[in-house]
């Protein structure tokens, strides 16, 4: 089967078992969500969930982000790991909205990358989610781990293979792609043990019964 072909049909499976894929991570504005997704690197969403619960409630603005102490922000956030670097980036980031931004969240590839801490694949999330601006496909670890076991790139750096994906996944699937993948990564397609035998995939990928 051509990569092109098999790509629909990869999507065409997926969207059958995963109608209601979406992003997980609890927001109620741009500014929210950027924050969660700085926090969920290398973190569960489950556990960023928990920690924004209370995080939203004690900051509701850019400026609440940008006056916080460090070492009161880096308590506060410290469960989702790294947390010294997130709460630099935050602030930071949170600083440069108000000095170039005025203060909101740009729907602009090209401006939103230029916080600290986001890349693509945050403000890939951001845009999509926030604005309905889709630029390309968020690559986070699930995906990054699933486009390589389904051979749709070869590339370990997100951005390639973001480029990669882009190149074969059909435009109006990119948004949802993302989550699709994340999906199914989180329901059959472990990481340390995948379920090959239930996979709905295992006749079309090159990894299945490998593990």
């Amino acid at each position: 089967m051509q990569i092109n072909a098999r790509v629909k049909e990869i999507i065409k499976r997926l969207n059958e078992e995963y109608p209601n894929a979406r992003i997980v991570l609890k927001y109620s504005n741009p500014l929210e969500l950027l924050i969660a997704v700085i926090l969920s690197a290398q973190c569960t969403d489950k556990k960023v969930n928990e920690v924004t619960q209370e995080l939203f409630k004690k900051h509701k603005s850019v400026y609440d982000y940008a006056n916080v102490p460090l070492e009161e922000l880096e308590k506060d956030i410290r469960p989702t790991g790294f947390y010294r670097n997130k709460a630099k980036n935050i602030k930071g980031a949170a600083n440069m909205l108000i000095e170039d931004f005025g203060g909101e969240i740009p729907s602009i590839m090209d401006e939103i990358t230029k916080l600290p801490g986001v890349a693509r694949k945050t403000a890939n999330v951001v845009l999509g989610n926030a604005f309905g601006v889709v630029e390309g496909i968020a690559v986070d670890t699930h995906v990054k781990r699933l486009a390589g076991c389904l051979n749709l790139s070869k590339n370990r750096d997100p951005e390639k293979i973001e480029r990669d994906l882009m190149d074969i996944v059909p435009r109006d699937g990119w948004f949802k792609f993302t989550y699709l993948l994340i999906e199914h990564g989180r329901a059959v397609c472990d990481a340390k043990k995948p379920k090959c035998d239930i996979c709905m995939l295992n006749d079309i990928c090159p990894s299945a019964f490998k593990a």
